[in-house]
């Protein structure tokens, strides 16, 4: 018995990408977030086209016919002769120039599977309708359950018996526990994640939706920005090589477009950044 639950359909294939993001947009009725998400897919698809037109630049300039080098096919070098610095000078910008074809070739490769994963890692907490569609997954989960849990039925009412038969064979009803049991703690992995989405909405709400800002003796600022989901925490300048270290290793992350080091706003990032307030010698 198959069941498709989460069918997430081909939106994340790069040949079915859209020209006109804005008409897509419409198309899809996106919210926000997808928005933001649709957005940065196109841009990692323009920064691969940059990419590979780098690469097919540069092995252009890797060319050694002997129209474009000057120098004939197959010609060793002439040590001592007058075409010799200009024959190494050559080989020289053609290898440079391959080197820079591969290296660019496998940058746009790296960006479009980047943009090819964009919107694939599951419902994010950033996306304001994640209750609705864990909901949904929530849903179809448990009509999978329904669903296996009556096929079993009807298997042990048809006379079946679960376990070693008379002639030794090993029969396993058409859904096994496992996948009864698996299916269970997913259904209660997203109903966990609904309850943390619920608390942080109020949160949200208890802080009247304004950013929630705490400065720590002159070292930082910590800023709970519910409008971004993000912790941040801000410097006046450009901290030292084992701040960022530091911040690094707390799961925090340089975010220019917001001018601060930041992660996800949970539980987790709050005590990660009580952890590297400590680490600072600050008192929290």
């Amino acid at each position: 018995m198959q069941f498709d639950l989460f069918d997430q359909g081909s939106d994340s294939q790069p040949g079915g990408r859209q020209t006109d993001l804005e008409m897509l947009i419409e198309e899809k009725r996106m919210n926000p977030y997808e928005q933001k998400q649709e957005a940065r897919r196109e841009r990692l698809f323009a920064a691969a086209d940059r990419a590979e037109a780098q690469s097919n630049a540069a092995y252009k300039r890797a060319d050694m016919r002997e129209e474009v080098s000057g120098i004939p096919f197959g010609q060793p070098i002439l040590v001592g002769h007058h075409s010799e610095g200009r024959h190494r000078a050559a080989i020289r910008r053609a290898d440079n120039a391959m080197r820079a074809s591969v290296e660019a070739d496998k940058r746009a490769k790296e960006l479009r599977g980047k943009a090819a994963g964009v919107g694939t890692g599951g419902i994010s907490s950033d996306d304001p309708e994640a209750i609705q569609k864990l909901q949904a997954e929530i849903d179809a989960a448990q009509e999978y359950q329904d669903a296996m849990k009556a096929a079993n039925v009807k298997w042990r009412k048809e006379g079946n018996k679960a376990g070693r038969q008379a002639d030794g064979t090993w029969v396993e009803p058409p859904c096994a526990p496992y996948q009864l049991s698996n299916n269970s703690a997913n259904i209660k992995r997203m109903e966990k994640r609904i309850a943390q989405l619920r608390a942080a909405e109020a949160a949200r709400i208890a802080a009247g939706g304004e950013e929630k800002r705490t400065a720590y003796q002159g070292v930082c600022e910590v800023v709970e920005n519910f409008e971004e989901n993000r912790l941040q925490i801000v410097f006046d300048g450009k901290p030292s090589a084992e701040v960022r270290a530091d911040l690094k290793g707390n799961g925090f992350r340089w975010a220019p477009s917001q001018e601060a080091w930041q992660r996800q706003l949970n539980n987790g990032a709050r005590y990660a950044a009580t952890r590297f307030l400590r680490s600072q010698g600050v008192e929290v």
